[in-house]
C-alpha cells in the first residue's frame, strides 16, 4: 500500500490522529495544497466541515472529490467511492472504529462526482463526528 494513501486516510479520514509524523504531515499538506490549487476551495469551508458545517459550494465539494481522486478511491466518471479500497488503506489501529462508518455510508451517488464525494463525507461526519477529520 502506498504511504501517501495511508497518510491521506490517516489525515483525512475519519479519525483525528494526534502526533502525525513530520513525513505524514508533509504528505497530507501536499494533498491539501494540490486540491486547493485545483478547486479553489476556501480554507474556511474545510475548517467548518470538521465541525459538521459542510459548505454547498461546488469548489468545496470538488475539493473532497480531489482528495479521494488523488488516492484512487473514487471513480472520476461516476463518483462511485470504492468502499473496500477506503477500508483497505485504513491503519489497523483505527479500522475497528472507522470501518463500520465507511461501510454504513457506502458510496452515496449525487448529481456528479463532486457531489457524491461531498454527500458521502457528510455521511461519515453524521455517523461518526468524533472520528471525522478533513485535511
Amino acid at each position: 500500500m502506498k504511504t501517501a494513501l495511508k497518510v491521506f486516510l490517516v489525515a483525512l479520514a475519519i479519525p483525528t490522529i494526534m502526533g502525525m509524523s513530520d513525513e505524514m504531515q508533509e504528505l497530507a499538506n501536499q494533498l491539501h495544497t494540490t486540491c486547493i490549487g485545483e478547486t479553489g476551495a476556501a480554507e474556511d469551508a474545510i475548517t467548518n466541515a470538521r465541525n459538521g458545517d459542510f459548505s454547498e459550494a461546488d469548489s468545496f465539494k470538488c475539493y473532497i472529490k480531489c482528495l479521494l481522486s488523488q488516492m484512487a478511491i473514487i471513480d472520476d466518471n461516476d463518483g462511485t467511492i470504492d468502499v473496500d479500497a477506503m477500508v483497505a488503506v485504513l491503519p489497523e489501529e483505527i479500522q475497528e472504529a472507522t470501518e463500520p462508518i465507511i461501510r454504513k455510508c457506502g458510496s452515496i451517488i449525487g448529481a456528479n462526482p463532486c457531489d457524491s464525494a461531498w454527500l458521502t463525507h457528510k455521511c461519515y461526519y453524521k455517523e461518526g463526528p468524533e472520528h471525522y477529520f478533513l485535511i
